[in-house]
């Protein structure tokens, strides 16, 4: 039996499903609408959130499952901004901050940002996802932030697990689930309501592969993107930059 990976090597070990956290990321459009009339939204039975019905929500670890996870690796771990205002709080820089997080005595740097909150959460927010995105430079939910297979399964002769193993039996790959009609609906809404094409481009990266490939699906993000390409006096509809 493997030994149980500890210090830096346990940051790299993948999440349970339990300490995966569901994010929505409704576009600038579907905020508007919830806004303009509260009735247009749901209560979400992912995340809790009441928003637009079409949002895409995305995998993310949370600020105590991680804060977990590094105790585990390291009881002695610490984080601190990467510099100081003259009046000694914390530099700030575009609405964020840069850090310093050391574990097992080893320093990488991070970068957190509020995401459009204010006031004391906001200063939360900025030092939760600092701490993400620093942890991700040890490899800590490396496969939330990739949309694929980071690694392909070899031994260490270099040769595949499969051909290392012959009379293991080789059976047909098990063919994948549908795709939900829910899915779908809510990929074509999220493509359908980009606000312009980096809207567009970030919210089909955020889309699973086996959602991309329905035939739907990519022709509401060609006719979207399409549209956004057209003058905005052609448009039909007015594109906000």
């Amino acid at each position: 039996m493997a030994d149980k990976p500890e210090g830096l090597a346990l940051l790299r070990e993948p999440f349970l499903p339990h300490q995966i956290s569901k994010l929505p990321k409704p576009t600038k459009k579907q905020t508007d609408d919830v806004k303009a009339d509260f009735k247009t939204g749901i209560r979400c039975t992912l995340c809790g959130a009441w928003h637009h019905k079409d949002v895409v929500h995305l995998d993310y670890v949370g600020h105590a499952a991680l804060t977990d996870r590094l105790l585990d690796c390291d009881s002695a771990w610490n984080w601190e901004p990467a510099g100081y205002m003259p009046n000694g709080l914390p530099a700030m820089e575009n609405g964020g901050m840069w850090i310093k997080l050391t574990v097992c005595g080893v320093t990488r740097f991070g970068y957190g940002n509020a995401d459009g909150k204010q006031g004391g959460d906001a200063i939360k927010e900025v030092i939760g996802d600092a701490l993400r995105n620093a942890a991700m430079r040890f490899g800590a939910a490396l496969d939330l932030w990739h949309k694929g297979d980071l690694h392909a399964a070899d031994d260490s002769d270099g040769n595949t697990a499969a051909s290392a193993a012959p009379m293991i039996e080789r059976r047909p790959a098990p063919r994948p689930p549908a795709v939900s009609e829910d899915a779908i609906a809510e990929a074509c809404g999220y493509l359908t309501g980009a606000d312009d094409l980096p809207d567009l481009q970030r919210g089909w990266g955020n889309i699973p592969a086996d959602v991309k490939a329905v035939p739907k699906v990519s022709a509401a993000k060609d006719a979207r993107k399409a549209q956004l390409q057209q003058p905005a006096d052609m448009a039909g509809d007015k594109i906000p930059y």
